[in-house]
């Protein structure tokens, strides 16, 4: 099995500052570590359990790959709209309580990469299922 001690998502931006301005101003990520110079920099993120990294420059704008969604648990889905909504982050779909039982709220980033943050209620068996 191989033992991973971390992980990462890697994103190459079309416009690395508007990226950086983005996760960093607007969701309030905060700076892991940076490297190099320049307007194509490297940038990472804390991401809960994890690191998002925003590296390089993509050619044009891949406008938000069907391959890639973030999906980031928030304590309270409704705050955290409020929070994004005050910061000029458009909201592509409010919280919504959803069949399976989890809150989640859509935003994209600037080049269109589908993020939901997710609010996982008490009862949910994500946090609690008796008897296990």
């Amino acid at each position: 099995m191989v033992h991973v001690l971390s992980s990462r998502v890697l994103l190459r931006p079309s416009d690395p500052e508007r990226s950086r301005d983005f996760y960093g101003r607007r969701l309030g990520l905060a700076v892991h570590r940076e490297f190099g110079t320049g307007p194509e920099r490297g940038t990472v993120y804390f991401l809960g359990g994890g690191f998002l990294e925003l590296s390089g420059r993509a050619e044009v704008s891949p406008a938000g790959s069907p391959d890639v969604r973030l999906w980031l648990q928030v304590a309270d889905a409704e705050a955290a709209r409020e929070e994004l909504d005050a910061r000029g982050v458009e909201i592509v779909r409010p919280p919504v309580k959803e069949p399976w039982g989890l809150i989640e709220m859509w935003i994209e980033d600037p080049d269109g990469t589908p993020i939901v943050l997710v609010q996982v209620p008490e009862e949910h068996p994500l946090r609690y299922r008796p008897g296990i």
